[in-house]
């Protein structure tokens, strides 16, 4: 069997891991630049979150950089979300460009107990739901010194 053979039959084996699987998306987000670019009038992050999660933060009374931490943690979610819906698809073309994502339909829904989980809103919603079927996520975020980090687990049953 040629190399190329060889890694042709990997590859298939590898998509039809995934694709009927677990998928994991994480980000990793420098908190002082993200503050710099929240503060920048015009800034593309006063749309990437949702009115519920502007609201989130203020009701807990976030301000200044506990405000930008805080968000920090949410934007590196939605993008960790992203790269687990891409890495679910792997081998197949992506459903949509990086410019049509409506970053504030992916939520980051709080329990009383500070706990997070997502929600997909909108068209958002209708694509992950066709392109994916039924599926779960498991979201953790956390934060240390300059960096917000979160990893997303996206589980779909097996076909």
């Amino acid at each position: 069997m040629s190399w190329r053979n060889s890694s042709r039959s990997w590859r298939a084996k590898l998509a039809r891991m995934t694709v009927s699987g677990v998928s994991v998306g994480t980000d990793l987000v420098h908190i002082p630049s993200f503050a710099q670019q929240l503060d920048t009038p015009g800034t593309s992050f006063e749309r990437v979150f949702s009115a519920f999660e502007l609201r989130v933060a203020q009701a807990r009374g976030y301000t200044g950089a506990a405000r930008a931490q805080h968000l920090a943690g949410r934007w590196a979610a939605k993008e960790a979300f992203i790269k687990a819906w891409s890495q679910a698809r792997y081998g197949g073309a992506p459903l949509m460009a990086e410019e049509a994502v409506d970053w504030a339909e992916i939520e980051v829904h709080p329990d009383a107990w500070g706990r997070v989980a997502l929600a997909l809103r909108g068209e958002m919603a209708r694509q992950a739901h066709e392109s994916l079927g039924a599926y779960t996520t498991a979201l953790s975020v956390s934060h240390d010194g300059d960096y917000a980090t979160a990893t997303v687990i996206l589980s779909r049953p097996s076909q």
